[in-house]
């Protein structure tokens, strides 16, 4: 297994084994689309659900930080020769990565405070992988802006749905949203017997496999629900997902 930050350049990245060349372009894909992707959730999606010109600009001003995100991991892979300009023309239901219902299927916006407050949570354990990932300049973007912005993003989630849950109304919404996302968000983290995962971990570029990564997510999650009142459907972890 490689150590942190064991590949510093795009050069070295070029004497590396083929394997861990694909490995390494193929987690940087799959991470550039699905910022892209969150910046469209933002506009297309969640601003036309908002119920308030503050939500309105918040949606906005998210939008602007996954497009951030989206142009430091682009830069990372064209500094490899790999062009992600083609991503910019899709539709976001079009692109083959996150193919999950919390990621493009959204339908109010008490789901849209899960899509944030657990969702994006999901997605902030893979980037804290990222930061110790052993291909220096794609760790370096995660150290220097994106972990930042996606706690701030979580934490906008869990504040929607926290205040839904002040009464019993909204909150009898809010436990409607997690019933049927919460298997969507399981699967989120890919099917625990993922070759690819394991083989992430082997390379260093992620410290954790799929299954026990999201192990540790409901571990840490459930006493949050729990204390807003919510309880969680069925515990069989979906299989369905990125790998």
């Amino acid at each position: 297994m490689l150590g942190e930050h064991a590949v510093k350049t795009p050069e070295d990245l070029r004497n590396m084994p083929k394997e861990y060349q694909e490995l390494v372009t193929h987690l940087m894909l799959v991470h550039t689309e699905g910022e892209l992707t969150g910046a469209d959730d933002y506009t297309q999606v969640f601003y036309n659900l908002a119920p308030n010109s503050y939500e309105k600009v918040v949606c906005c001003e998210r939008a602007i930080e996954e497009l951030q995100h989206y142009q430091l991991s682009s830069e990372v892979l064209a500094g490899i020769g790999v062009d992600t300009d083609y991503m910019l023309a899709q539709h976001f239901k079009e692109r083959p990565y996150y193919a999950n219902e919390l990621v493009r299927g959204v339908r109010t916006w008490m789901e849209r405070g899960f899509f944030s407050f657990l969702g994006e949570a999901v997605v902030l354990e893979h980037l804290l992988e990222f930061e110790t990932c052993s291909y220096e300049p794609f760790s370096e973007i995660f150290v220097r802006q994106i972990i930042k912005d996606e706690h701030v993003h979580v934490a906008h989630g869990f504040r929607i749905v926290r205040d839904a849950c002040r009464s019993p109304e909204t909150r009898t919404e809010a436990q409607v949203a997690l019933d049927r996302l919460w298997p969507h968000v399981l699967a989120l983290f890919g099917r625990d017997d993922s070759h690819r995962s394991q083989q992430y971990v082997k390379w260093g570029l992620r410290k954790t496999t799929n299954g026990e990564l999201r192990k540790e997510f409901v571990r840490k999650t459930l006493p949050k629900l729990s204390e807003l009142g919510l309880s969680v459907p069925g515990m069989a972890l979906a299989p369905a997902g990125v790998n």
